[in-house]
């Protein structure tokens, strides 16, 4: 009998791939202590990109008003420290933003990032669960170096037939 083959980290997106609508919930106000959600569905597609070692998506909702909002994860495999960075841009402010890093453990990754937030810094959680069925991104802010968080926004991902 064969030894199973070890986990490979670059493989960790893979349960991605394909076509999702997503169901978001988000935070009306972040950072101001308000428990008021607005929810609104996308649709996002996933594919792999330079060779299996990075992926890319974009997310579209009409959700915003007239405008189509469409938003952008670019994320990137570095096998020699074996983590992910993820970057994001959208069509509203055109600018991408600075990379959360990190790796999955056990079916969850875990990244993290300095960024601001109305010209405060923030330190920003991305958290996935890596499930093949129903996969859940959940984005966090700290202001306190990450002794606390405030979860501003959940996504959870249904698959779409291709």
């Amino acid at each position: 009998m064969s030894k199973p083959s070890p986990h490979e980290p670059s493989h960790d997106f893979d349960f991605l791939f394909g076509r999702w609508n997503v169901h978001n919930r988000r935070l009306k106000e972040r950072l101001m202590g308000s428990h008021a959600w607005e929810e609104f569905d996308a649709v996002q597609e996933c594919r792999p990109i330079l060779g299996g070692m990075g992926n890319t998506d974009e997310l579209v909702t009409d959700a915003f008003g007239d405008t189509r909002f469409i938003g952008m994860s670019l994320r990137l495999f570095d096998p020699q420290a074996r983590a992910w960075s993820i970057h994001w841009v959208d069509n509203q402010r055109v600018t991408l933003e600075p990379p959360v890093v990190g790796r999955f453990e056990h079916g969850v990754g875990t990244f993290h990032g300095h960024d601001e937030y109305r010209g405060a810094p923030v330190l920003v959680r991305f958290l996935w669960t890596a499930d093949i069925e129903q996969p859940r991104w959940e984005q966090a802010f700290s202001t306190d170096a990450g002794h606390s968080w405030e979860v501003n926004w959940v996504m959870i991902f249904e698959r779409l037939s291709a």
